[in-house]
């Protein structure tokens, strides 16, 4: 397995994340990004949509939380990944 792509995100107010790049896609003009906290192994997997505006130096970027969206996206990663399936966790 390659090594996967690292990013930190810096949320207001608190620590820095870092997570590991699975996966990315364009739907509808909207890049999303599949993000795990492990680099091998079963972990917990987000979904994030860059959320900048055009001309921003960095991109910003938000946990899909919409439904509708997110089953369509996780649908999209799925297919494009055979060795992924979601399991969304019950609140």
């Amino acid at each position: 397995m390659s090594k996967l792509e690292k990013i930190t995100f810096n949320p207001e107010g608190e620590e820095p994340v870092e997570f590991y790049v699975l996966e990315q896609t364009r739907i509808g003009g909207t890049n999303y990004i599949l993000v795990t906290d492990f680099e091998e192994g079963d972990g917990e997997a987000l979904i994030m949509k860059d959320i900048s505006k055009d001309g921003e130096p960095e991109s910003v970027f938000a946990i899909v939380s919409d439904e509708q969206e997110l089953s369509a996206v996780a649908g999209v990663f799925e297919n494009m990944l055979d060795d992924v399936t979601f399991v969304q966790e019950e609140e």
